[in-house]
Order: C-alpha cells, then structure tokens, then sequence
C-alpha cells in the first residue's frame, strides 16, 4: 500500500497522471494467477486450433488443390499458403477472445475494474494491464505455431521470425480495439455481434484462398479489414516477399492500438470514475 501512495504522489503532478500510474503489471501478474489457476486448458485449446485447422485442410485438402500461383510467379503448396493466415487469425482469436468476453464478465458481474479505479490505479492502467495479458497469449501462440510449421518446411524466408513479432502487434491492435467495444455492451445479446462479425472475416479474408476469387469492387473491401491486413502481413514476411505494404499494414495495426486505448481509456472513465 505504501509503495502505491509514494508512486501515485510521484506522478501526481505528470500530464495525464490521472489516467495513468504506472501500474498496469499488477492487472498482468492477476491474470497469470488466474491462468495458472484455471485458464490453462482455454489457452491450450487456442493454440491446437490453427494445428488442426493445418493438418485437416493443408495436408487434407491439400492434396486435392495442390500448389497455389501467387502474385510475381510465386508457387506454394496449398499448406504452406494457409499456413500464414492461421498464424494471424490464432494471434486474432486470442486477443479478441481475453479482451471480449473475459473483460465483458469482469465488467458486469464480478464488478473488478471498479474496485481496482477506487485504488491508486488508473483507466489506462486497467487497459494496458488486460491487453498485456493478450499479447503474452498472441506471442505464445505465434512461438508454438512457428515452432510446428517450420520444421515442416512451410516457411520460405529467414524473414519468417519476423512474423512473430508482428503477430503480437497484430494481438495487440485487436485487443484494443475489442475492449473497447466490450466497454460500450451492456447485455450478452450484443456480445454475440462479435461473433457475428469474426466468423466472415475469418472465411473470406483470404485465410483459405487468394482474393483473385472475387471482383474489384469485393476485393477493395476485403482489404479494408483488419484481418486481410494482418494476413497479407504475415504471408509476406513468411514468404519472403518484402515490400513498401508491410509498413502501410504496420501502420494500419498502429492505428488500430491508438484508437482502442482511446477508446477504453474513455469508457473505463466515465463508467468508474464519474
């Protein structure tokens, strides 16, 4: 208790003092408590997801298709094309899912982020600690996943490693932006939009098949998605294929973290500390 008065008095005077702390790790050590506790099955099953997804469709279906022509004369087999976008929608999944549902249930009913706003803590603190928790689950997955898919080949580039920082960047543009959409819910009724909402971007953006499939007009929209963008990312990198694209989807990710800080920062406040 005395080393939080003595750091809340230290910042007292700082700009935006009472948004911030500098606590946003004691938020992250309850979730590992909790993880080691109880949500370790919930984490395991993530990561499993995109393997099976693999297995089943790159090396099932994938005899079937067989290689896949991609842009500069490109050829890939059929696994090692899906490989990249379950790696971007397995950081997605893990993000939207902690900062989604865990933060709604911790918002209405067991009333937690109230209580920790009566203490020295502030909104951001509250946001930056809950995310934190998604990146350390997005950077699990992206190791775990990299870890199988490499030894089987379906990684063309050196550039490959990169991916996995960019997958907790791509966790962390998601879960900003899911708590703070989850900060304007109140009922489970509109939770279930997010759902409605994640299963067509995940079967139409790309993780499957190549855009080439649609018109224009449908491909401009596709693209304008955070999952084509964290895909094509991911593709790139895993592929070798480096451009001036991955600073515009670096970017993008970027914008999406501001936005949903914001966001949350503002819900937290006005909902707790009125």
């Amino acid at each position: 208790m005395s080393n939080a008065v003595e750091l809340a008095q230290a910042r007292r005077d700082r700009i935006g003092a009472s948004q911030y702390t500098g606590r946003a790790h004691i938020l992250l050590e309850r979730s590992l408590l909790a993880f080691r506790n109880s949500m370790w099955l919930a984490v395991v099953s993530g990561f499993l997801e995109p393997v099976l997804y693999l297995l089943s469709f790159g090396y099932g279906l994938g005899h079937l298709i067989g290689a896949i022509s991609l842009p500069h004369h490109h050829v890939v087999s059929y696994a090692a094309f899906i490989a990249p976008g379950l790696l971007a929608t397995s950081a997605m999944n893990g993000a939207i899912y902690d900062s989604t549902w865990n933060v709604f249930f911790k918002l209405k009913h067991d009333r937690i982020y109230q209580g920790m706003l009566q203490t020295s803590m502030g909104p951001l603190d509250v946001a930056l600690g809950e995310i934190s928790w998604s990146l350390l689950r997005g950077l699990s997955y992206a190791i775990g996943f990299m870890a199988v898919v490499a030894p089987m080949g379906l990684i063309e580039s050196w550039w490959g490693i990169a991916a996995i920082p960019c997958a907790v960047l791509i966790a962390f543009g998601f879960a900003a932006i899911g708590m703070g959409i989850t900060s304007c819910f109140k009922s489970y009724q509109q939770m279930d939009m997010i759902n409605i909402v994640m299963l067509p971007m995940f079967l139409f953006s790309g993780s499957f098949y190549p855009l080439t499939v649609y018109s224009g007009l449908i491909q401009g929209v596709i693209k304008s998605l955070p999952l084509w963008q964290a895909i094509d990312l991911i593709r790139s990198l895993t592929l070798g294929e480096i451009s001036m694209g991955i600073v515009y989807h670096l970017a993008y990710f970027g914008v999406m973290v501001a936005i949903g800080l914001t966001i949350t920062t503002r819900r937290l406040t006005k909902l707790f500390l009125r």
